[in-house]
């Protein structure tokens, strides 16, 4: 079955915001992206319509439309939401992981100490998500794992718009991987993975949102960090 233009200009766009090629705050010109992918321009304000409503895109009257730009509420909003997703993914996978795929998340995780120690945020950042998801590797839930690989997309998108961390917050992530590397290579029950999992997001979600409003209380005129 053929792929409607529509359809077509929605992928462009979608991969080209997830690859970073159109970053936060970037202008999306229809004209151009006319003639770059020979697709007419209906196509292409459908598909903008459609990445509005998924909330990639604002689309302003009078200047078109530019990739989001997130902030403080929309880092929280998809710390929470990933971590119930990324936990139930964990959980579902759990079973099925094999001995050398908790090596290899344990391996992932020592470069994430490397990291850190080398002071080195966007290699700790890109570790970390292979990492979970080695850990979501063996779910076999299709639409769950494109839910979960969407909200990841979203958060590294909100970490180019600013930076989040906690100081201390990276070491303890550690501490909590091995945790739920334990209960999984243990052969612990799904809920009791899935809450180890889940309550380790909650706890870098909480430890930022901690940080942010103790700068805030010790200078009224400091806006909530964001990242990068």
């Amino acid at each position: 079955m053929a792929v409607s233009k529509t359809e077509q200009a929605y992928t462009i766009l979608r991969q080209r915001i997830m690859d970073g090629t159109d970053g936060p705050g970037k202008r999306l010109v229809i004209d151009q992206l006319r003639r770059e992918y020979d697709i007419s321009s209906i196509p292409w304000r459908e598909s903008l319509r459609r990445l509005e409503a998924e909330g990639w895109v604002d689309i302003v009257p009078n200047s078109g439309a530019v990739v989001k730009t997130f902030d403080t509420h929309s880092w929280q909003r998809t710390m929470r939401l990933l971590a119930r997703l990324n936990a139930l993914a964990t959980a579902l996978s759990a079973e099925h992981l094999t001995p050398d795929d908790i090596a290899h998340a344990r391996a992932l995780n020592r470069e994430m100490g490397d990291a850190l120690a080398n002071f080195d945020p966007r290699r700790f950042g890109a570790l970390n998500r292979e990492f979970h998801a080695v850990l979501c590797s063996r779910c076999d839930d299709e639409r769950l794992n494109d839910l979960v690989a969407s909200e990841w997309t979203r958060l590294e998108l909100v970490r180019q718009s600013a930076f989040w961390y906690a100081p201390g917050r990276a070491l303890s992530s550690l501490a909590e991987h091995e945790g739920i590397l334990d209960l999984i290579e243990g052969r612990a029950d799904p809920e009791t993975i899935e809450t180890a999992s889940r309550r380790h997001d909650i706890n870098t979600l909480q430890a930022v949102m901690h940080y942010d409003a103790a700068l805030s209380a010790s200078d009224p005129n400091v806006s909530p960090r964001a990242s990068g």
